[in-house]
């Protein structure tokens, strides 16, 4: 049961158009055109029923940019920051437009992360409102934009900076070292009380191929029991990613990768599910919930291109699939369970 301080705060200030969102971090990889996104945060799916926590704030365009506006979030402000990107703006016009037109004329209370991907040269910018709750500040690279409020202190952004550039690997294994950056009790200083730096967090990066709903990486801890620190279930559950892709996929096997697909029928789903394989057959998938728990998983017949898949009790809502095909290539699908 979360305590009765989040309760509190809860009250204060988690209303769905005005949720205080905490620290994260938006980056692209220059070689790859990896666009990630990676963030936490002292609220969850319970404190703000309808919400997927922390992950509310991921708004990634694959092979365009990535926006975090948090603090105060407002839908209407993310989504207006979404049309610039795909208008054009740079990640400073970006920025500066919202801070114009805030939707509830308070700008002073937002802060915004943004990165892109222009031409091979990443951009990056970054606000914090001089009425952001204290700790708060942001940090600029020139392929990142680390930002943060409500913290136990700056030493929670040096932190995810410095394991951040420190990091060898793919923009995946970066952005996890940084969210490791910030796992210190109390990160978020309104979890201090419950010995965890936050109650959600989320990973996610996507290929310059990928569709905004089937991201190459796509993890969400949308809440934890008492006492569970989310940012070691979102390692464990990229650590379980990690052993599926076996290495980063480099940029010159992704035309590869697209020509692997599948259709998902019906979707909404009841009862029963068909993965059909337009060209490569299905080696094994794996059926997440919303909140990233393995609900279903199979290895399945690969002689077959259309494969019946069961499902009882598995809950309603969305659900993330994950398929492996028998070249090894992976495939996301977002499927709706009724």
């Amino acid at each position: 049961m979360k305590s009765i301080f989040l309760v509190f705060i809860c009250l204060l200030y988690c209303h769905f158009n005005i949720a205080q969102h905490t620290f994260s971090i938006v980056a692209v990889d220059a070689e790859t055109g990896e666009i990630g996104s990676a963030g936490a945060t002292c609220g969850d799916s319970i404190i703000w029923p309808g919400t997927p926590g922390a992950y509310l704030i991921s708004d990634i365009i694959p092979g365009v940019g990535a926006i975090h506006t948090q603090s105060y979030y407002h839908v209407n402000n993310q989504n207006n920051a979404h049309e610039r990107m795909e208008a054009g703006d740079t990640p400073s016009e970006i920025i500066s437009w919202l801070i114009q037109n805030d939707f509830q004329n308070n700008s002073t209370q937002r802060q915004y992360g943004v990165v892109d991907y222009n031409n091979g040269t990443p951009r990056s910018s970054a606000f914090t409102g001089a009425n952001c709750l204290d700790y708060k500040n942001h940090l600029l690279g020139s392929n990142y934009a680390i930002q943060g409020n409500i913290l136990l202190g700056e030493q929670i952004l040096d932190s995810m900076e410095v394991r951040f550039n420190g990091t060898n690997g793919c923009l995946a294994d970066k952005l996890m070292a940084a969210m490791q950056g910030a796992n210190v009790i109390g990160a978020d200083s309104r979890c201090l009380v419950e010995g965890t730096s936050s109650l959600s967090a989320f990973i996610r990066v996507a290929k310059p191929t990928d569709d905004e709903d089937q991201l190459f990486l796509d993890i969400n801890v949308a809440g934890t029991d008492a006492n569970v620190e989310p940012i070691d279930v979102l390692q464990s559950k990229f650590d379980v990613w990690k052993t599926n892709i076996d290495e980063c996929i480099p940029s010159a096997t992704l035309e590869i990768n697209k020509k692997v697909d599948y259709v998902i029928y019906p979707n909404p789903i009841d009862n029963v599910l068909f993965i059909e394989s337009t060209n490569i057959p299905l080696k094994s998938y794996i059926l997440y919930n919303s909140v990233g728990q393995i609900v279903k998983s199979e290895v399945v017949n690969n002689s077959l291109l259309i494969h019946e898949v069961t499902l009882e009790n598995q809950g309603s809502g969305i659900h993330y699939l994950v398929l492996q095909s028998t070249n090894d290539t992976l495939t996301y699908k977002k499927v709706v369970v009724n």
